[in-house]
């Protein structure tokens, strides 16, 4: 079998959830009340078991290509990080299949030109994307505290390692060009949000939330994984009952 796998959850109308560096359960667990209300439709991006392993390596081409088909139903949208790269491309190319869109700190640095922050993450990350965990340890960890992952001053607990491994080689999010006009002009209603732990992430959501003429939020306390923020879940279960079918 070649499909992703997507695990659904609750009742009404449909949630299509895409995760990034981090898995499912990782990203979207403070989720699971609004499983009361709503069908939340996990997805598990190739690399992510029971999804098959990558052709090649994570590419947000091919998870684009992935995301695409489950556009059917017209659900809402959220994507978070690398995941919402995919999520971009695919909504750009059919922005009638999606209800509504929420973007939850995406790699898109090229929106914000000449910024050293946003410079220096970009930096950070082609490092980590591209030689792993043979990269600079200081550079290393400096990725990983910024994307959330839970370090101490010991060494990088195995499940850090494992998802440093699995995104060795990815595609380099500076080749993500979405159409953000398509989405823009299709009048998709758009929430783009951060969680106040890093300028850099703030300035590209910032960006993206004029490009795109939709909302801008922040919830801080979780970091990266703004999901997990106090308030967030509610602050979803608004804006998709804003946007009803």
């Amino acid at each position: 079998m070649d499909e992703i796998v997507v695990v659904r959850e609750g009742s009404g109308p449909g949630v299509l959830l895409v995760h990034g560096g981090a898995g499912p359960r990782t990203t979207w667990g403070a989720l699971a009340p609004l499983a009361d209300r709503w069908t939340l439709a996990s997805v598990h991006r190739r690399g992510y078991p029971p999804s098959p392993p990558p052709r090649e390596r994570q590419d947000f081409e091919q998870d684009a290509r992935d995301v695409a088909p489950l556009l059917a139903g017209r659900p809402h949208v959220v994507a978070h990080s690398y995941g919402a790269l995919g999520v971009l491309i695919a909504s750009a190319a059919e922005p009638g299949g999606v209800r509504s869109l929420t973007l939850i700190e995406p790699p898109l640095h090229h929106l914000v030109p000449d910024d050293p922050e946003v410079a220096r993450l970009e930096r950070l990350g082609d490092a980590v994307l591209a030689r792993g965990m043979a990269a600079d340890p200081a550079e290393l960890r400096a990725f990983l505290r910024l994307v959330g992952a839970p370090l101490g001053e010991g060494p990088i607990p195995e499940a850090v390692v494992a998802g440093v491994r699995r995104a060795h080689g990815s595609r380099p999010t500076g080749q993500a060009r979405p159409r953000l006009d398509a989405i823009r002009a299709a009048g998709v209603p758009v929430l783009v949000a951060s969680g106040g732990h890093a300028a850099a992430f703030e300035r590209i959501c910032d960006a993206l939330a004029t490009a795109l003429g939709g909302e801008r939020c922040v919830y801080p306390g979780a970091g990266h994984f703004v999901a997990a923020a106090p308030g967030f879940a509610d602050r979803l279960d608004a804006f998709w009952s804003r946007n009803p079918p």
